[in-house]
């Protein structure tokens, strides 16, 4: 593996960075996470529009042009000639000293990970799996716009680990007005009478990039979707439900807080949204 950090190199075991580095010491900084299919970043455009944005909310000067990322990023991808992979593109604000004042710092640090991704087993996107809704909240927009794709995540590991100990995979994270935003790591999807509906990105949760491929998949389609708020009655009376993420891509729910989803089991338009969703990012099968 070599890790791109400003413009050189690394190995793993070489690769690092400063303990004054304000991404370690305050969180302060933007991620993307992105998807290589077949030799091909997927949508590497919209992440790389969505990291300039993260960037602009937060007052952080990258230091590259947009194309200049662009390329960076496709360039690690060849130097680790890998044909299916999982890049993590960090950016914080730089190296500084122990105040929380970000002008102390006065360069960012860009770096790009390239590795394997470890999916979720086959059998679960053929009998879906069970998640549930947890105690934390999303952040409010009234605090910090979660649209913002930062490296302040405790909030959802929090999340994330009451659904570790209640024994599901993910989370259902509730905004601070009691209605759906999303879960831990990933978007949500349900399906009733044909229609599908996802929450409203409206600064309590993020505009996934799989999330616009999977509405420009029912677009495809013809299959109605729209933006909407959802509550956990929703969710619980949905046909069917499904998450979408980097990692997740397409993912089914077929039992939410210990109820059955639909008939309790991936639903007809889960399936066939899986699938063209896997037409449009080129994964073969």
């Amino acid at each position: 593996m070599k890790i791109y950090i400003d413009g050189k190199f690394y190995s793993k075991d070489e690769a690092n960075i400063s303990v004054f580095d304000h991404g370690l010491l305050y969180g302060d900084g933007i991620f993307e996470g992105i998807r290589v299919y077949n030799g091909k970043v997927f949508r590497l455009k919209e992440h790389i529009d969505r990291l300039y944005s993260s960037a602009q909310a937060i007052a952080l000067n990258i230091g590259m042009t947009r194309d200049e990322m662009m390329n960076a990023v496709e360039y690690s991808v060849k130097v680790n000639e890998k044909q299916n992979a999982y890049i993590r593109l960090v950016v914080t604000r730089g190296s500084g000293d122990l105040g929380i004042s970000p002008y102390l710092c006065k360069k960012a640090t860009v770096i790009i990970i390239v590795g394997d991704i470890s999916l979720y087993p086959e059998e679960n996107y053929a009998e879906g799996i069970a998640i549930m809704t947890s105690s934390i909240r999303r952040i409010s927009p009234d605090q910090f716009d979660t649209r913002i794709k930062s490296l302040n995540y405790l909030n959802n590991i929090l999340a994330k680990i009451e659904a570790v100990q209640a024994g599901c995979l993910e989370a259902v994270m509730l905004a601070s007005d009691g209605y759906v935003a999303e879960c831990t790591a990933d978007n949500i999807f349900t399906v009733k009478k044909g229609v599908v509906y996802t929450p409203h990105s409206y600064g309590s949760n993020l505009e996934g990039i799989t999330r616009g491929a999977v509405m420009d998949a029912a677009k495809n389609l013809a299959i109605e979707c729209r933006e909407t708020k959802l509550s956990q009655y929703d969710l619980y009376t949905a046909d069917e439900v499904f998450i979408t993420g980097t990692g997740a891509e397409i993912m089914p729910v077929t039992k939410i807080d210990g109820r059955i989803i639909g008939e309790g089991t991936v639903g007809p338009v889960t399936v066939l949204l899986r699938k063209e969703f896997r037409n449009i990012a080129g994964i073969a099968g």
